[in-house]
């Protein structure tokens, strides 16, 4: 009798040992195919962005460059995807993109439409509030929070070796070369410094003072409007989006590489 009992309590456990596999099994699948197919959407929608949107102004060229750039690269990656983290670098890559062509729309005087998720990559680094220009070894720098002639080049947001860069127009892709090695780290770090410390080149400040200012600005502005935009958006699906961005798969050969980093920056309000 005991081994009758025995005998039972062992197939119960198996039983219910390999119902649990299954159901784990089922729910894992169901995760991937949710983020594949959020990836899928935001990539579907960059694709419409970049084969809709057209200019000659070197602004909207640049930009539309560089989400053309994250276009091909998001495609690639979601060719290759085979986990749910393989999937969000994917769908991270398509927002990026998006944000290419939304400041492409804004060069070109169109509605930039809806906001979209923040990039997980920007967050903390905030948005160029006022211009700016800098003398760095006997070079010129600009930046804005609008394109101009002088400042054709976007960048989303990000971090430089631990330095938050908001996000902005600049009149050259500076962080290029300081995310590579050598002379272009410290020429980067020196145009870095003399942009947004003390006070964001603003005389009068101590670069701490300047610093922690350019932070406090940030909070203000991730409490008010932004932190509104942003607030409600925790699966990112975004329904309203679609209609906006567009879809379709396009191919996106005319375009070249663009000439900004990402991936590895981070973002707050400057």
């Amino acid at each position: 009798m005991e081994l009758l009992l025995v005998v039972v309590l062992v197939a119960l456990l198996a039983g219910g040992f390999f119902w649990w596999q299954r159901e784990r099994a089922a729910r894992d699948a169901r995760s991937l195919a949710d983020v594949r197919a959020d990836a899928q959407r935001w990539y579907e929608r960059l694709g419409g962005q970049v084969m809709n949107l057209h200019g000659d102004d070197p602004a909207v060229r640049q930009a539309l460059v560089d989400a053309a750039e994250r276009y091909n690269a998001a495609g690639s990656q979601l060719e290759q995807a085979g986990t749910i983290q393989q999937y969000r670098l994917a769908r991270e890559t398509a927002l990026e993109g998006l944000a290419y062509a939304r400041a492409a729309r804004v060069a070109l005087g169109l509605d930039p439409g809806p906001e979209l998720p923040p990039l997980a990559a920007a967050q903390g680094t905030g948005e160029l509030t006022r211009e700016r220009q800098v003398q760095v070894q006997g070079q010129t720098f600009k930046a804005g929070p609008q394109p101009g002639r002088d400042t054709p080049y976007y960048y989303p947001g990000g971090r430089l070796q631990g330095r938050p860069v908001p996000a902005g127009w600049y009149s050259t892709p500076w962080w290029k070369t300081a995310l590579g090695a050598g002379a272009g780290v410290l020429g980067g770090m020196l145009i870095a410094d003399a942009l947004f410390s003390p006070a964001f080149a603003d005389p009068g400040y101590g670069a701490e003072a300047g610093y922690q200012e350019g932070f406090g600005d940030g909070a203000d502005q991730g409490a008010g409007d932004q932190g509104a935009d942003y607030g409600d958006q925790g699966d990112f699906g975004g329904g309203d989006q679609a209609a906006d961005f567009g879809g379709g798969d396009f191919g996106a050969g005319d375009f070249g590489g663009g000439d900004f980093g990402g991936g590895d920056f981070g973002g707050g309000d400057w």
